[in-house]
């Protein structure tokens, strides 16, 4: 019989249902932000393109999308049992936002460029949780 972890880390740290709700609400500021979250950014975004010619603005901003949506992948792995839902969940918060900031206005743009690069985040958060669990079972037995 397996020994019993002495995790003494809080529950609430251990807890991937305490960190969605922060996750969601941030998510929400940074979607529904009425400028882009990244404009003050412009001058080091400006000297990284420079540096580094291959990482173009949308090349950083795709991977900012993907890395925004990781945790929506992560968390509901770790909290659902019907795991299939996760994608369709992505995909209509996706969608949501992506809608609503096209009705927004002002500095906000949707792009289905974003729709791709979030669901490709929430995959990759579902992949990376997939794939502890199943280094954890080899690793167990």
């Amino acid at each position: 019989m397996p020994q019993p972890r002495d995790d003494r880390r809080p529950r609430l740290v251990r807890d991937p249902r305490a960190w969605l709700a922060p996750y969601v609400v941030a998510l929400a500021l940074i979607a529904f932000w009425p400028s882009h979250v990244d404009e003050g950014m412009g001058p080091f975004l400006r000297a990284l393109t420079r540096a580094l010619p291959v990482l173009t603005y949308a090349r950083v901003e795709f991977a900012a999308n993907i890395a925004l949506f990781v945790p929506l992948g992560v968390l509901p792995m770790m909290i659902l049992r019907r795991r299939y839902l996760i994608v369709p969940i992505a995909l209509v918060a996706t969608v949501t936002i992506e809608a609503v900031q096209s009705l927004m206005g002002g500095q906000r743009t949707s792009s289905v460029l974003d729709v791709i690069a979030n669901l490709t985040g929430a995959c990759v958060g579902m992949l990376v949780v997939a794939l502890v669990e199943w280094w954890r079972a080899r690793s167990a037995g």
